[in-house]
C-alpha cells in the first residue's frame, strides 16, 4: 500500500511529493529516472520488483519527485538556472526529503540511495555530498556527466552538486566519511548504455579511497526499465541487512 505526502519546498520554489511503500524495513530512497515523479518508480515495475523485500519486511521504499530532473528534460530556463535547480534539489532531498524519512521511521534509520539513469546520478551524489546521511548507494544504468549534457559553463551550482567535480577536492572529515560507504555501479552494455560513465564515476571514487565496485551485466541488457527490474531486487538483497 502506497502513502504520499506533499509539502512546498522553498529550495526548490515548488511543491515536493514523497511517496512510500512497505511498512517495517531498512529505508530505500528510490530516486526517479529524469523526467520522473513520485510515483513513477511503481509505474514503471521496480515496486513490484522488490515486493518480496517489502512483504519481508527488510525494505521500506521512498522516492520523490525528480524536481531538477524534470526541469532538464524540458529544457526549463538557461542552463544555469537547470544547473542550480540540481544544486538546490540535493540540498533540498538532505534538509527535507532525509529527515521526513526519520520521522516516518520513528528516527534516524541507515539509509540505501538508489536509482537508475539521472536516478543513478542524484543516489550517488547524495551520498557523496552527504555521507552522514546515507550509507549505501546503488546507481544502475547511470548517467553522471550532468554537466556536459546540460551544456554551458560550469558553474559552482553544478560543481557542489556533480560528484565528478567536487570529489577529487574533497578531503578531511567529510572524504574520512565517505570512505566507509559503499557505492555499487551496474550498468549492461546494450541499446542506449554508456558503461564508461560507472566506470569514470568509479575510478574516481576509487582514486579518494571510496569503496565501490562496477557490475557488467553484457550486450543482453539496455537501458531500460526490465533491466532495472533484475538490478534492484538483487543488490538492494546484497545491501540490506
Amino acid at each position: 500500500m502506497k502513502v504520499s505526502d506533499r509539502w512546498w519546498s522553498e529550495r526548490l520554489g515548488c511543491d515536493l511529493t514523497v511517496s512510500r511503500w512497505g511498512t517495517w524495513g531498512v529505508p530505500v530512497l528510490l530516486f526517479p529516472t529524469a523526467g520522473g515523479d513520485a510515483d513513477e518508480v511503481e509505474r514503471g515495475g521496480l515496486i513490484d520488483a522488490v515486493r518480496p523485500l517489502l512483504d519481508a519486511g527488510r525494505a521500506k521504499i521512498y522516492s520523490c519527485d525528480s524536481t531538477a530532473g524534470q526541469a532538464l528534460v524540458r529544457r526549463e530556463g538557461s542552463s544555469d538556472y537547470r544547473k542550480a535547480l540540481f544544486n538546490a534539489y540535493h540540498q533540498a532531498v538532505a534538509a527535507e526529503v532525509v529527515p521526513a524519512i526519520a520521522s516516518d521511521c520513528g528516527g534516524p534509520q541507515p539509509l540505501v540511495a538508489a536509482g537508475a539513469s539521472i536516478g543513478a546520478f542524484n543516489a550517488v551524489a547524495l551520498l557523496c555530498r552527504y555521507p552522514h546521511l546515507v550509507d549505501a548507494a546503488l546507481g544502475m544504468s547511470g548517467t553522471f556527466d550532468v554537466d556536459a549534457m546540460i551544456g554551458g559553463s560550469l558553474t559552482d551550482d553544478m560543481y557542489y552538486a556533480s560528484p565528478l567535480h567536487f570529489l577529487p577536492g574533497l578531503a578531511g572529515e567529510a572524504l574520512d566519511r565517505l570512505r566507509g560507504r559503499t557505492v555499487v555501479l551496474a550498468s549492461g552494455t546494450g541499446d542506449w548504455e554508456d558503461i564508461s560513465e560507472s566506470w569514470r564515476m568509479a575510478r574516481l571514487l576509487g582514486s579518494k579511497g571510496v569503496p565501490n565496485r562496477v557490475d557488467d551485466w553484457g550486450p543482453g541488457y539496455p537501458h531500460d526499465w526490465a533491466t532495472w527490474h533484475e538490478m534492484l531486487p538483487l543488490y538492494l538483497d546484497e545491501l540490506l541487512p
